[in-house]
Order: structure tokens, then C-alpha cells, then sequence
């Protein structure tokens, strides 16, 4: 008897880190490891492959806040070098460390929700398959 697990909000289990399927169990083993399986209903996390795409993300968004903040701050106040070098680059690696794991474990959740997988090919057939070929001849009516 296959058990009904109720659809669940992508964006409130990768933030809480937990299973995208029951809600329940842990996505990582450890500070980034994705775990084998969800601990509460089994889910194999085989089909998670979030690649690159958490990094770019986390470390866009917060360099763009941290960046806008520090350009602010300095213009303003004009603090001496040392002082924005020791404020500045704490605020990255917190703001990057802080938001990395929930951000992989929300990109892994719609990995699930949307069934995504390898890119496959429709089509590899020969040249002119598929609906790609276009004749000039029949088209000028010649």
C-alpha cells in the first residue's frame, strides 16, 4: 500500500532543511553533504544534483547586499581601511555560510517538485528530421 504524502511548500522545507516529500526528515548528513536517504520516509536523494547553482546564487545576493551596504557605510562614514576589511569580509562569509545550506536544500526541493532530471534528446536522427529542414524550392514554389 503506497502511503499519500500532501503536497508541501518547496520554499518552507529547503529553508527548514527537511525531506521535500514528507517535510520530516533531514536532507544533509552534514554541513553540505546531501544524505543518501530522508530519515523519516526513506526518499532517496539519488535524483538531488544542485551542481553549482546554490553557490552562484548565495554568493550573488549577498555580495550585492553586503557591497551596497559597505558602499553606503564608506561614503558616509569614511572608516579607515582596516575597519572596513574587518567588517566587510566577516559580513560575506557569515551572510554566504548562513544562507548556502537552505538555499541547496530549496533548489533540491524543486529538483523534486518538478521531476527534473538529465536533458534528453527528442530527436538524433539524420539531418532533416524532426521538423528542422526547411526547402527553399517548395517554399518558392519552383
Amino acid at each position: 500500500m503506497a502511503t499519500e504524502y500532501r503536497s508541501l511548500s518547496t520554499v518552507r522545507n529547503g529553508l527548514r532543511c527537511r525531506c521535500p516529500r514528507c517535510g520530516e526528515g533531514h536532507v544533509f548528513s552534514r554541513f553540505l553533504t546531501v544524505a543518501e536517504r530522508c530519515d523519516a520516509c526513506g526518499l532517496d536523494f539519488g535524483f538531488a544534483d544542485p551542481a553549482d547553482g546554490p553557490a552562484f546564487f548565495v554568493g550573488s545576493g549577498v555580495s550585492i547586499l553586503v557591497l551596497a551596504a559597505w558602499a553606503v557605510w564608506a561614503v558616509n562614514a569614511q572608516p579607515p581601511l582596516w575597519a572596513q576589511f574587518a567588517t566587510v569580509m566577516p559580513a560575506l562569509l557569515a551572510g554566504c555560510l548562513g544562507t548556502l545550506r537552505p538555499v541547496k536544500a530549496w533548489l533540491i526541493a524543486e529538483q523534486y517538485f518538478h521531476k527534473a532530471g538529465e536533458g534528453r534528446w527528442a530527436s538524433i536522427g539524420q539531418h532533416g528530421e524532426g521538423g528542422f529542414c526547411f526547402d527553399r524550392r517548395k517554399a518558392s514554389g519552383g
